[in-house]
């Protein structure tokens, strides 16, 4: 049911953005050079890499500096993309994972493979779902790039304090993947979008 829900909400999402995407891609292609679309490897259900899709919010190939985005006005982010980023506008693409099968609207956040190889046995059972574009981890931690902005020590402190906290948010939707709990988590999505 629940995949069947991704398929229907993906599609209606993506006919309803179309208008704004082609916006969009106009204000990203005028803003900077490079694509419109960033993709990344990232370690889905199973421990198996896809690409994830995003709208670019920095400037092409800034991403091999560094992998973590330090605060919304981190020098890499382009204009366009502070707003994509602050509207969280730039995770829309997303949608098309959705609807190919790799990622749920509801589901653990994916992560690149340097910081699941870090993960310990219990921690790797988020590999055992579909990762989503929200979850209670997402709502949670909708402000990190804040939060590892005013960090001394941004790596260490996502490894070591930001990352297992939101592999224990992860769990909540993973130990009870109901409908209840999947429309729960997109109602509070939504608000918090709307907020």
């Amino acid at each position: 049911m629940i995949r069947f829900l991704d398929i229907f909400f993906s599609v209606c999402g993506l006919l309803l953005c179309l208008p704004l995407f082609i916006v969009l891609a106009i204000l990203i292609s005028l803003d900077s050079k490079g694509g419109v679309f960033y993709s990344q490897v990232r370690v889905g259900k199973d421990d198996k890499d896809f690409r994830l899709l995003k709208f670019r919010s920095m400037r092409a190939n800034s991403d091999k500096k560094i992998g973590l985005t330090i605060g919304n006005r981190d020098s890499r982010i382009t204009s366009t993309g502070y707003y994509l980023r602050r509207l969280k506008l730039d995770e829309l693409p997303q949608l098309i994972n959705v609807l190919k099968g790799e990622m749920s609207l509801v589901g653990p956040r994916p992560e690149i493979r340097k910081y699941v190889n870090m993960y310990t046995p219990d921690q790797r059972l988020v590999l055992n779902v579909k990762p989503g574009i929200t979850d209670y981890a997402s709502l949670e931690y909708i402000n990190e790039n804040e939060i590892l902005e005013k960090s001394s020590q941004p790596e260490k402190d996502y490894i070591g304090i930001i990352m297992p906290a939101k592999i224990e948010l992860n769990m909540r939707f993973i130990n009870d993947p109901s409908l209840s709990n999947y429309f729960r988590i997109l109602g509070k999505t939504l608000v918090k979008i709307l907020q």
